[in-house]
C-alpha cells in the first residue's frame, strides 16, 4: 500500500474542505450572525493538511487499484470528521453522533437532516450544509481529479473507485479533462438554477443554497417548513422540478448535448429514456389517484377542478422526481397520500436516476440491464441455441458487467435488510413520541440511508428530523449512507482479506 500518496491525496483533499469553511466563515461575519466556530476548524484542517503533504515528502506517483479505492473512502470519513467540528462548535448539534450524521449527510448528498429547527440556525451552518451537499453532490474524488495531475497524482484509479453506475463514460482520454468539462456543466446548471430561481422571487441566499442542494441532488434545505409553506410560489417548484430531472441525467450525456451539441443523442439513450419512463409512469398514476381520493381538499379548489388537477400534477411531479433523484425536498407530506402510493414511492426511492450523475440509488442503467437479459432469456426458452448478446445504446454490454450487477444487487439488498434489522434493534430516544419507530420504519430509514435519498417515510419524512434516533442508529445510518454513496464495493472490499495481502 502506496501510504504517503494516500497521505498526500487526503491533504490535497482537506485543503478544498478548509476553503470551503473558510467561504462560510466569510458569509457568517457578512450576515453577523455567527463566525468563529468555523475559525478554529479551519484553522486545523489547514495545519493538517499541511502535515499530510509534509509526511508525504517525495511520494510516487503511481497509484494501485488498492490506492483508489481506499483513498475514496477514507476521504469521505476524513471530509466527515473534519466537518461536524462547526456544528459542535455552534451548539446546532453538541454530540458526537449528531455531528457526524449530519456532515455524513451532507457529503454523500443524502439529505437527512437531525437539526429541528433550520429557521432557527446562523447563515454560515446552513450555508456549509449546502456546500458539502454541494462537493459531495459531485463527489468529492471526481471533482478533485481535475486538478490531482497539476500534485503528480494519477487519477484513472480514483475515476474507477468513485464513479457510480456499472459502466463508465469519458468526453476524453483522460480522466483530469473529463473531470473539467463535467465541473463545467455542474457550474452551469447550479448558476442557471440560481439565476431562475431569483427571477421566480426567492432571495439571494435562499436561491444559492437551493440551488447548490438542487444540483447535487442533496434536500438540506435553509427551512424546516415545506416549501410550499415556505415560499407559495408555484413557478419555484416548477424551476426546482426542472432542475431536479437535470441533475438525474448523466453529465456526460448532457455534456454531448449542450456543448457538442448532440440532441439525438440525448433522446436515443436507453438509460434516460427508463428513467423518463419511470418518472412519468409513476407521477401520473399519482396524479390520477391524488385527483379522486384526497381529502384535504377544500371548497374552493373543489369548485376549480383545473386548480385540483394542476395542484395534484405539482406535487406528484415534484415528488416522485425529488424521490427518485434522490434530492430529499418536498412541497407537501407525501407520508399522508393515499396508502396505495406509498410502494410507488418505495419503488421510485429504490430505482434511483441515471449513473454518472450526482444522484443515488440502484440507478436506471442497471434497471435496463435487467430488463434486457430477462427478456433474452424468455427468448432463450424458445431458442436455447440463439446468440442473444445484451445490447446498450448499440454496444455490447460485457459479462463481467453482468457479474458486477449481479453482485451488486445482491450486496445492495443484503446491506438494506442487514441495515433496516440492525437499526430495529437499536430503536429511538426515551423521549421520542410514542408509535414512531418499527420494522416499517427502520425499513425505511435503511432504505433512505442507503439510496441517499434522505426523507424516509411515516414519521420520518419530510416534516420531521430523525433526531430521535439513538446516537447507535445515527451510526449505523451514516455508514449506509457512505455504502450507498460509493455504490458499496469500494467500502466493504476493505473488510476482505484479499484487499491487505501483497
Amino acid at each position: 500500500m502506496n501510504w504517503k500518496l494516500i497521505i498526500k491525496v487526503i491533504g490535497v483533499l482537506l485543503s478544498i474542505e478548509a476553503g470551503l469553511m473558510a467561504v462560510c466563515m466569510v458569509v457568517g461575519y457578512f450576515y453577523g450572525d455567527c463566525y468563529y466556530p468555523f475559525v478554529w476548524p479551519t484553522l486545523i484542517t489547514c495545519g493538517v493538511s499541511l502535515l499530510c503533504r509534509l509526511l508525504s515528502n517525495k511520494a510516487p506517483s503511481t497509484m494501485s487499484r488498492k490506492d483508489g479505492y481506499l483513498v475514496v473512502t477514507l476521504s469521505w470519513i476524513a471530509f466527515s470528521v473534519a466537518g461536524m467540528f462547526p456544528f459542535m462548535l455552534s451548539g446546532a448539534l453538541p454530540d458526537v453522533a449528531s455531528a457526524f450524521f449530519e456532515t455524513m449527510s451532507g457529503f454523500t448528498s443524502t439529505g437527512a437532516t437531525v437539526i429541528d429547527d433550520c429557521d432557527a440556525q446562523p447563515h454560515s451552518i446552513l450555508m456549509w450544509r449546502s456546500l458539502s451537499q454541494w462537493i459531495g453532490g459531485i463527489g468529492i474524488i471526481f471533482f478533485t481529479i481535475a486538478i490531482l495531475p497539476a500534485f503528480g497524482v494519477g487519477e484513472v484509479k480514483l475515476f474507477a473507485a468513485e464513479a457510480t453506475g456499472p459502466m463508465h463514460n469519458k468526453v476524453h482520454p483522460r480522466i483530469s479533462v473529463t473531470a473539467k468539462w463535467i465541473g463545467t456543466v455542474y457550474l452551469m446548471l447550479t448558476a442557471l438554477c440560481i439565476t431562475s430561481l431569483m427571477i421566480c422571487g426567492m432571495d439571494a441566499f435562499d436561491a444559492v443554497n437551493y440551488s447548490l442542494v438542487t444540483t447535487a441532488t442533496g434536500g438540506f434545505g435553509t427551512h424546516s417548513a415545506l416549501l410550499h409553506e415556505a415560499f407559495n410560489s408555484p413557478a419555484i417548484e416548477y424551476v426546482l422540478s426542472f432542475f431536479m430531472f437535470i441533475s438525474g441525467v448523466n453529465y456526460t450525456l448532457i455534456y454531448y448535448t449542450i456543448l457538442k451539441g448532440h440532441i439525438r443523442r440525448f433522446f436515443q439513450n436507453a438509460e434516460l429514456r427508463c428513467f423518463i419512463l419511470i418518472f412519468i409512469s409513476v407521477t401520473l398514476l399519482c396524479t390520477i389517484t391524488l385527483v379522486y381520493h384526497r381529502i384535504d381538499w377544500d371548497q374552493s379548489m373543489v369548485n376549480e377542478q383545473w386548480s385540483m388537477i394542476e395542484l395534484s400534477f405539482r406535487e406528484s411531479l415534484f415528488t416522485v422526481l425529488s424521490l427518485q433523484t434522490t434530492t430529499g425536498l418536498a412541497t407537501c407530506d407525501y407520508t399522508t397520500w393515499p396508502l396505495m402510493l406509498i410502494p410507488c414511492l418505495l419503488f421510485v426511492m429504490f430505482a434511483g436516476a441515471c449513473s454518472g450523475s450526482t444522484s443515488g440509488g440502484f440507478k436506471c442503467v442497471r434497471w435496463s440491464i435487467i430488463f434486457r437479459l430477462t427478456r433474452n432469456e424468455l427468448k432463450r426458452i424458445l431458442h436455447p441455441r440463439a446468440v442473444l448478446p445484451v445490447r446498450m445504446n448499440g454496444a455490447v454490454v460485457s459479462p463481467q458487467v453482468i457479474h458486477t450487477l449481479f453482485a451488486f444487487v445482491a450486496l445492495f439488498t443484503g446491506s438494506l435488510f442487514a441495515g433496516a434489522f440492525v437499526l430495529a434493534l437499536t430503536g429511538v430516544s426515551p423521549n421520542a413520541p410514542l408509535n414512531v419507530f418499527d420494522y416499517e420504519d427502520a425499513f425505511g430509514l435503511a432504505m433512505a440511508s442507503l439510496s441517499n435519498v434522505g426523507p424516509a417515510m411515516a414519521y420520518y419524512g419530510p416534516t420531521h428530523s430523525w433526531a430521535i434516533l439513538t446516537p447507535e442508529a445515527k451510526w449505523i445510518c451514516s455508514a449506509l449512507m457512505l455504502i450507498g454513496r460509493l455504490e458499496i464495493f469500494p467500502v466493504l472490499i476493505l473488510f476482505t482479506r484479499s484487499f491487505w495481502r501483497k
